[in-house]
């Protein structure tokens, strides 16, 4: 069965400094994939690079995007923009400064989605109410006329999620979609992302930093650091079986509940884009690490287990 998206051996570059190392990513017809590391470690670039919306400052130097079993590298401004809202919908980081604070919600609404279709504003406003239905806004007749300050974090961000519903998109690109919100309704709007997937066979790649999030909601994981993936498995069998030595300290530096437990951060921190590490980028941290060879050599993504890759040298 042809894969939705496959990122391959993908390549990113700011200026002489690299920020993508041969990413390879690929999601399945409704999957969620959920892409985890700390900040910094080239995530957001990754989906944006999807998106083709990145800055100006940064050059994709090799590798493919395939989408549907067409290269996105290959089209033009123009496709991109049919691609964009139509075909692959961003959900962005901050729902407080996602929206217009000038208009209210239904015409931001009515425009988006006319924007992507031929409808007309009576068929964009049916369209709109329908969307914001699904998405769990109450009164919805007398909501459209409200501006976004009237809104809490958690209803913006549904507002947010019903633009990217209405154009019908297959592919949605959540990124880090509850980092602004409190933890009951980080879990509302996760419930919802996993309702979405699930009536509709949407496919989510959801870009975060919270492991314990994504547990409960993701099918399969990729472990991102210093701009390599370094992990990816089945969810259940990444909690249960972590190979990678970073994967191994992101697990242990969960938040637990059992008092014997003792919380065990990560020492150091991740390196700077301008910062040249040799052979492993993990290695300056990692406790398995052997000099002679870590410091060295680069490791590649290798079938440790069944469907469970794993970039380390020492496993």
């Amino acid at each position: 069965m042809e894969k939705l998206l496959e990122i391959k051996n993908l390549n990113l570059f700011f200026g002489q400094y690299q920020a993508l190392f041969d990413v390879n990513l690929s999601l399945e017809h409704g999957e969620m994939h959920a892409l985890v590391g700390e900040s910094g470690c080239g995530k957001t670039m990754t989906a944006m690079s999807v998106m083709r919306l990145l800055p100006k400052s940064a050059e994709i130097k090799s590798g493919e995007i395939i989408f549907k079993g067409e290269n996105l590298l290959y089209y033009k401004e123009k496709q991109m923009r049919d691609i964009r809202g139509n075909r692959i919908a961003l959900i962005p980081q901050d729902p407080m400064t996602s929206l217009n604070p000038l208009y209210t919600v239904g015409n931001q609404l009515v425009e988006s989605i006319q924007s992507h279709s031929k409808l007309s504003k009576r068929q964009a406003l049916r369209k709109a109410k329908e969307v914001l239905d699904l998405v769990k806004i109450p009164d919805v007749e007398n909501k459209l006329n409200f501006y976004p300050h009237e809104f809490s974090g958690g209803m913006k961000q549904r507002i947010i999620i019903a633009m990217a519903l209405a154009t019908n998109a297959e592919l949605f690109i959540a990124d880090e979609p509850t980092t602004a919100l409190d933890v009951t309704i980080q879990k509302q709007i996760m419930d919802l992302l996993n309702e979405i997937k699930n009536e509709f066979k949407s496919t989510i790649l959801l870009i975060s930093h919270d492991l314990a999030l994504v547990s409960n909601y993701a099918d399969n994981i990729s472990v991102m650091y210093a701009g390599h993936i370094t992990e990816c498995a089945a969810t259940e069998e990444f909690f249960k079986n972590p190979i990678h030595p970073y994967s191994i300290a992101l697990l242990n530096s969960l938040p637990t509940t059992n008092p014997a437990l003792n919380l065990k951060t990560i020492e150091g921190a991740p390196p700077h884009i301008q910062e040249e590490i040799s052979g492993c980028k993990f290695h300056p941290r990692c406790e398995l690490c052997k000099q002679n060879i870590c410091a060295v050599k680069q490791p590649v993504m290798r079938e440790k287990r069944v469907n469970h890759y794993a970039a380390c040298l020492m496993k």
